[in-house]
């Protein structure tokens, strides 16, 4: 007959330390939209936004203070590849460099 270990005490609450998941999809999502295959790197934020709940249920609560301070950081990189990407799209869009691009893009196309 096994037993299951009880789990260690922490010191802290499971929601005490925040594993900025949302943060880190949304951040992801809009910089990968907005700015180009570079706003990918957020997806360094939700691997280490995702190991927060895992170390703590592990009783690891410096393993999760850390793993939530890296995904703050990574949310942050992936917020500027968003604001960047925005900031780009709105210079284009006001100075009329998208009809230029659509023009390029057909030529390219008509070319094929």
């Amino acid at each position: 007959m096994s037993a299951v270990p009880p789990m260690p005490p922490s010191s802290a609450a499971p929601g005490s330390v925040p594993n900025h998941l949302a943060w880190a999809i949304v951040s992801t999502v809009l910089a990968t939209c907005l700015c180009c295959p570079l706003g990918l790197i957020g997806i360094v934020a939700i691997v280490f936004s995702s190991q927060v709940n895992g170390k703590l249920n592990q009783g690891d609560l410096e393993g999760a203070r850390r793993a939530s301070a890296n995904a703050k950081t990574w949310c942050w990189v992936a917020t500027a590849f968003a604001i960047i990407g925005l900031l780009l799209n709105i210079v284009m869009l006001a100075t009329g460099g998208m009809e230029q691009y659509m023009e390029m893009m057909q030529q390219m196309q008509q070319m094929q």
